[in-house]
């Protein structure tokens, strides 16, 4: 059976290198839309790649609102064709001038970006008002990871009803983001994810009764992803990231997700440093460093792999097949976390039918592109 990571000629790339096998995003999207029931509902989070090119293939398939973390995020996005993007990160300081040059440079597209504390709501307010411009504000609602977001109750409602009432802005429905989940059986995390969700949907009730528009509900990440798509709500939008790429943490986290690793670091063995050694050069500039050391990379034709220890350049590695190894040799590795080792490389190599055929920019790797 051939491998779906073959690569048929390696020579002509740089390591490590990030290799995007298309194939298997293109299966992962269809998973995707499996789940979801129909486009409709996806609003899938671009922060997992960052790429134009993953984009237009999710706009292929007829999934045209889209969620981000930047504002470069969200001009990749415009550029690639997306005409509904949630910004969904709270905007503050110089970020606020940059979401009304945005308006400006992409008057066509709905931007929404979110909101938990009225005083940089205020400044937003203010600062688009006085340029005539506007933009949708979800209400940021914490739905239990303690990360950003208000609480649902009273504060919550009053910051809802001041985007209601002030000028620039306009009450554009929840941000609820839980992806604090990590319980390894799909049912405890669904009972775990339904005490919490509970709170978000007395909090729409109570917005809906204070006569304040909810449009729509933006819910959920990877582990809450298929839970969330089995609610009957019309309003709910699932935005999952990582199942576009999936990684080691998620297949190690998360069985009842049926995604396959579609994004791997190819890497070479660069020194043998003593016995049962190996050293590669996927160091911390090659794959995301978030993970604990020895979980940051997972090779799927060296089941022994133990890490020892890495370094921006280095990665070393102790193995009872380190004697089969030579330099140069390769080895496909599939990150713990994918979204942060996206941004650590500039462009992806795509492998499609086992041949190198394209290079794909990580475009929105960086914190600024032109706005």
């Amino acid at each position: 059976m051939t491998s779906p990571y073959s690569i048929a000629d390696t020579s002509e790339i740089f390591t490590p290198a990030l290799v995007v096998f298309r194939d298997l995003v293109e299966q992962n999207l269809d998973t995707m839309l499996q789940i979801a029931g129909e486009p409709g509902r996806l609003r899938p989070h671009c922060k997992t790649h960052k790429m134009a090119a993953v984009t237009r293939l999710e706009l292929e398939r007829g999934i045209t609102k889209h969620k981000c973390a930047t504002l470069a995020e969200a001009e990749m996005l415009a550029g690639a064709g997306v005409r509904d993007i949630v910004l969904a990160y709270n905007m503050v300081g110089a970020n606020i001038a940059r979401v009304a040059e945005f308006r400006r440079t992409y008057p066509d597209v709905e931007l929404a970006v979110t909101a938990d504390h009225p005083i940089p709501l205020e400044q937003l307010s203010d600062h688009l008002a006085a340029e005539g411009l506007s933009v949708g504000v979800m209400l940021d609602v914490d739905a239990g990871m303690h990360r950003t977001g208000i609480v649902p109750g009273d504060a919550a409602v009053a910051l809802y009803q001041q985007i209601a009432d002030s000028p620039g802005v306009e009450p554009a429905g929840i941000h609820a983001y839980d992806g604090h989940h990590h319980e390894h059986d799909a049912g405890e995390r669904a009972a775990a994810i339904e005490e919490d969700w509970r709170h978000v949907e007395a909090l729409r009730q109570r917005l809906l009764e204070a006569g304040l528009p909810v449009a729509k509900i933006v819910a959920s990440g990877t582990p809450g992803f298929p839970i969330h798509a089995a609610r009957n709500d019309p309003l709910i939008e699932l935005s999952p990231g990582t199942t576009v790429f999936h990684d080691a943490g998620s297949v190690h986290n998360y069985p009842d997700l049926h995604f396959t690793p579609a994004a791997l670091v190819l890497t070479r063995v660069i020194s043998l440093p003593g016995e049962n050694l190996v050293t590669f050069d996927v160091g911390s500039k090659g794959i995301a460093s978030d993970p604990p050391v020895q979980k940051r990379a997972m090779f799927p034709n060296l089941a022994d792999a133990e890490i020892v220890s890495q370094n921006e350049e280095h990665l070393i590695v102790r193995t009872q097949r380190a004697a089969e190894f030579a330099p140069g040799d390769e080895q496909l590795v599939i990150p713990w976390h994918v979204c942060p080792t996206s941004a650590v490389h500039k462009e992806a190599v795509v492998v499609a039918g086992g041949q190198v055929v394209d290079r794909w920019p990580v475009t929105a790797r960086d914190r600024q592109l032109t706005i």
